[in-house]
């Protein structure tokens, strides 16, 4: 019978500092959801572990750090493979990796590192999976370069294919003008399972003609955003069997967005940018800009408004960077 077990997160971040979005202390948040995982690990019969990228929250992380962490992970009794994510490395480039914190764990073998055009056998009694990965690389989500997420060898024994990639793989489109790479673009991929980190919040796992396409989110939060308050991190446990199941396991450790995002600095902008469209309304309203000087009007208004300062200050700045994208003719 067909039975292989693994569990794949994504995006720890290992750093020595706070997020000033946080109200918590990081490490000892972050500590508690790695001792889980492994609770996790131990409990589900985990046979290997799977990393999306982004270890570390830069490549150059304290000894102090980076040591109380290898000690953590080191508890973890199965294999764990990763790749390099952005953070993990210099330039956006994964051959500088030797040169980190993360390429220090590898030699020391606390994990695995798995490099480009890398192909990993996991096997376990009669079951064959091919794990492959691709580190993150600064043209990942070019739309010539799709060929980083797409599987196009799989050996002939294997009963099941993995790839690994650590890009900007969305289910839905994006931002305009930020690369990212849709799903949808790469559904002609060889890999039974592909598994994604980079993307913070996640997406829901998509199962296109047998493929799966995962990514569970960051293991932490970094960003007070509201999708990120309402989002619980988790972990995903696949099932190799006949068919692959999936699972997914919300973590306990992680407490709820409102009791450790601090929404304080976001709520402040978002009521400073009111201000400004009000005290840009106001000065619409009342003045003939052709002729007047505008920096004039902003400050007659603002002082009989009783405008703050910083808001004030704020507005010239943004009323300066029209003025000279039109002397450029932008």
């Amino acid at each position: 019978m067909l039975y292989l077990n693994l569990l794949f997160f994504t995006d720890t971040h290992i750093r020595g500092n706070t997020p000033k979005n946080r109200k918590d202390i990081f490490v000892d948040t972050l500590e508690k959801k790695l001792i889980e995982i492994n609770d996790i690990i131990k409990k589900n019969k985990i046979d290997f572990v799977l990393h999306g990228g982004d270890l570390f929250d830069r490549p150059d992380v304290s000894i102090s750090i980076a040591s109380k962490f290898a000690m953590i992970l080191d508890k973890i009794q199965v294999p764990f493979y990763l790749i390099s994510g952005n953070h993990d490395i210099y330039g956006h480039n994964p051959d500088t990796v030797n040169r980190t914190m993360l390429g220090l764990l590898d030699a020391l073998g606390v994990i695995n590192l798995i490099r480009s055009n890398e192909k990993i056998i996991l096997e376990k009694d009669n079951v064959k999976v091919q794990l492959t990965g691709q580190p993150y690389v600064y043209d990942i989500d070019s739309l010539d370069k799709r060929d980083y997420y797409i599987l196009k060898d799989v050996k002939d024994d294997v009963n099941f294919s993995i790839h690994m990639v650590h890009g900007m793989l969305l289910d839905k489109p994006f931002i305009k003008g930020i690369p990212y790479t849709l799903i949808d673009d790469i559904k002609d991929t060889l890999a039974d399972i592909t598994l994604c980190g980079h993307y913070h919040s996640g997406f829901k796992t998509s199962k296109i003609n047998n493929k799966y396409f995962i990514n569970p989110g960051s293991l932490v939060r970094v960003t007070n955003s509201l999708r990120e308050i309402e989002r619980i991190p988790k972990v995903v446990i696949i099932e190799l069997k006949e068919d692959i199941i999936i699972r997914e396991v919300p973590l306990q450790t992680a407490f709820p967005g409102a009791n450790v995002l601090d929404r304080q600095e976001i709520e402040k902008n978002l009521f400073k940018n009111e201000r400004i469209t009000e005290f840009k309304q106001t000065i619409d309203a009342a003045l003939d800009f052709e002729k007047m000087d505008i920096n004039e009007v902003l400050i007659e208004v603002s002082t009989a408004e009783d405008v703050e300062e910083d808001v004030k200050i704020e507005a010239l700045k943004r009323i300066a960077l029209i003025q000279m994208k039109g002397l450029n003719g932008d």
